[in-house]
């Protein structure tokens, strides 16, 4: 027996017990999983970008930037509704020649989500007020043509109404000449054709008033508002039908015909642009609505998604200078009412290089469109007309930043650089636009899994147990399980467990996964 200054070593049983507990402890902390980290929401793709202002010209961007402080509203809703305001100024007055027999109108459809309470209208009044100003000065540009077109108008009507009593009550040879005045005098009625009062934009009205207008003023209307209740009409909320045709049209530049009871209008190239404010309970709404993404009418909308800094405003915040207001307000009604009066519009073509770099951007998106790989596979109908929508970006850039003479220069590789980065920025938003509506069926399917962790409290699962438990007509197989679960554990909301050590011959256990704490907090 060993001693140690005359005392006994020999470990006592408790001595003993206490240092086997010990290792037990310090074994389980080893074998222990790391800790739960809170779990990212289901179809988050991380935050999503800011709106690059930088990529708008100069006088833009001041404005977008000054009403975005004043306001306390993010960069994305002056942003997005600048963009409208500029389509509205030259949308069918301009075309991009991209290459070859590739023609994109500038006209775009732009869509804004965001929360009651966040200021959509007084942005929306901010940026849109130089269309308001531009559209009175043509108004009192043509007054005057219009009150003396409708003088002689009445004055000629008053002639003829004079010509027709006479023809009726003359005979004899005298009856072939009165007719004949009779005649002449209502062609010339009819040659009398008062003009149209210059209109820019509409607000809250139908597809058939907004046809009618389009066709009065040329071709070219834009639908503007801080609410998203056109949504709703083109569903049938008066018809009890859907009316889509207009703005599929208008979005394309697409000749528009319309038939009235004892009249037929035609326009050769009906050119619509859309830029709407809404609250983002209108984004899953306009997913189900019948036709709206089966006819395409989602995949032509360039969306964003701003993250709402309701709470986090100041209150006495700086308000726009008078030179930026002055500028903005300057420069956007030159451009609309330079551009009212092209009838044929202004064909825009591309520099060398920035037909390159063109180029190489579309390569670009063609791989992300792969359904097996691209990050766009799934949005197809959307990504499709993204590069589209680029050159009509990269068109309005190019005017707003040439407002006298765009139409003489080519279109500069710098130009096209801001309009991609413009784009990258809607990709994103509308990768997450579409998520919210359902469109991706990963995430849809992993969803589905989510619900039934959180709807039994399960807190481990196999993969085999989850196939039995969920319905067969979501997952056929357990094969189908496989990516749901694993976009789960990237999203930290479940956690696969090592595979025990196998003891003899005989089929794999099924992987088994242990489930974030929070959703049995949420169910109890």
């Amino acid at each position: 027996m060993t001693t140690l200054n005359g005392h006994s070593t020999r470990p006592t049983a408790d001595s003993i017990l206490n240092s086997l507990h010990a290792a037990d402890q310090l074994a389980e902390l080893h074998d222990a999983p790391p800790a739960w980290e809170t779990p990212a929401p289901l179809g988050q793709r991380g935050e999503l970008p800011p709106f690059p202002v930088h990529a708008l010209p100069s006088w833009v961007a001041e404005h977008v930037s000054a009403v975005a402080e004043e306001t306390q509203t993010p960069l994305d809703l002056a942003g997005c509704v600048s963009l409208a305001a500029l389509s509205t100024a030259a949308g069918g007055r301009a075309v991009v020649n991209v290459r070859g027999s590739w023609v994109e109108p500038v006209n775009l459809f732009v869509l804004v989500a965001m929360p009651p309470g966040s200021r959509k209208s007084a942005v929306f009044r901010a940026m849109t007020a130089p269309l308001v100003h531009a559209e009175a000065v043509l108004l009192s540009r043509i007054g005057p043509q219009i009150t003396e077109a409708e003088v002689s108008r009445r004055l000629a009507e008053d002639l003829a109404e004079k010509a027709a009593r006479a023809a009726s009550t003359a005979h004899g040879e005298a009856a072939a000449e009165a007719i004949a005045e009779a005649q002449s005098a209502a062609l010339a009625v009819e040659g009398i054709k008062i003009p149209v009062k210059p209109r820019l934009m509409a607000d809250d009205v139908t597809p058939e008033t907004a046809s009618s207008i389009l066709v009065e003023q040329g071709g070219r209307l834009a639908v503007l508002s801080a609410e998203g209740g056109i949504f709703a009409t083109l569903a049938g909320r008066y018809s009890g039908t859907p009316n889509l045709d207009f703005f599929l049209k208008g979005h394309a530049g697409d000749p528009l015909i319309i038939d009235r009871r004892g009249r037929s209008e035609r326009v050769d190239q009906a050119v619509l642009t859309m830029g709407l404010a809404v609250q983002p309970e209108i984004i899953t709404d306009i997913a189900t609505m019948p036709g709206f993404r089966g006819k395409g009418l989602l995949g032509r909308i360039l969306y964003s998604l701003p993250k709402s800094n309701v709470g986090y405003r100041k209150v006495d915040s700086p308000t726009v200078p008078e030179h930026v207001a002055a500028q903005y307000d300057t420069n956007l009604q030159r451009l609309t009412i330079g551009m009212h009066e092209w009838e044929d519009p202004a064909r825009l073509v591309l520099s060398s290089e920035a037909a390159e770099l063109f180029t190489e951007h579309r390569r670009v998106t063609e791989r992300r469109l792969r359904p097996d790989s691209g990050d766009l596979g799934h949005i197809t109908d959307w990504a499709g007309k993204f590069d589209g929508a680029v050159m009509r970006l990269a068109g309005l850039i190019h005017l707003a930043g040439r407002i006298e003479d765009g139409w003489r220069h080519p279109i500069s590789a710098e130009t096209v650089n801001a309009a991609i980065a413009l784009g990258q920025y809607f990709i994103a938003h509308a990768l997450a636009t579409f998520d919210a509506m359902g469109a991706d069926p990963d995430l849809e399917a992993a969803r589905t899994v989510h619900a039934w962790l959180q709807r039994t409290s399960t807190t481990r699962f196999t993969l085999r147990e989850a196939f039995t438990a969920l319905p067969r007509s979501r997952f056929r197989k357990v094969a189908e399980l496989e990516t749901p679960l694993d976009l789960l554990e990237q999203l930290g909301w479940i956690r696969r467990e090592p595979e025990p050590p196998r003891t003899g011959p005989g089929r794999r256990p099924s992987p088994a996964y242990a489930v974030h704490p929070s959703l049995h907090q949420h169910a109890a």
